[in-house]
């Protein structure tokens, strides 16, 4: 098997175990972190993928996150196998360790862009794989009260969904 289908099997494989968008940093993480390839050749692999269709990207503020499509599963499913039994272990192995790290960096995000009244509107949510649970937008007046409320989504997104939920479903 030539070197960059290999990446990018290494790539669908990893999408599909995790069962919800990766980043771009989530998946260098792996594929340069353990000198799979370099960079140039990972940003090539990421690129063929997009331009085939086997993934897609998903732009949410300051975040671009990699899902993986119907074209890719059924790609993965007929050229999976191929994928040598030392490589499985070892992505199988990064994902146990990173489970959780990767599912928090994924599920929680905040972000801000300037509007068209030179104020700041802030969208701070949580996700559950590919779906949205709560999304909230803000609108302040200054780029420093937009960048707090981003800082401060990260430590209290759990305790305000809670809130917000009991509210909502009093009866």
């Amino acid at each position: 098997m030539e070197p960059l289908t290999l990446y990018k099997l290494m790539m669908l494989y990893l999408l599909r175990a995790v069962k919800y968008p990766l980043t771009r940093s989530q998946l260098s993480d792996f594929m340069l972190g353990r000198e799979y390839c370099s960079y140039f050749t990972f940003q090539q692999a990421l690129q063929e993928l997009l331009d085939a269709h086997l993934m897609r990207e998903e732009s949410i503020r300051n975040y671009v996150r990699y899902i993986l499509t119907r074209e890719g599963e059924d790609t993965l499913e007929f050229f999976g196998g191929d994928l040598p039994e030392g490589v499985r272990n070892d992505m199988n192995a990064f994902l146990d360790e990173n489970m959780i790290k990767l599912r928090e960096q994924v599920g929680t995000m905040a972000g801000f862009q300037e509007n068209s009244l030179g104020e700041y509107t802030v969208t701070l949510e949580i996700r559950e794989g590919k779906e949205a649970l709560m999304k909230i937008n803000l609108s302040v007046p200054s780029e420093e009260q937009a960048q707090i409320l981003c800082d401060n989504w990260k430590g209290s997104d759990q305790v305000i969904y809670e809130y917000v939920m009991k509210e909502l479903l009093r009866g």
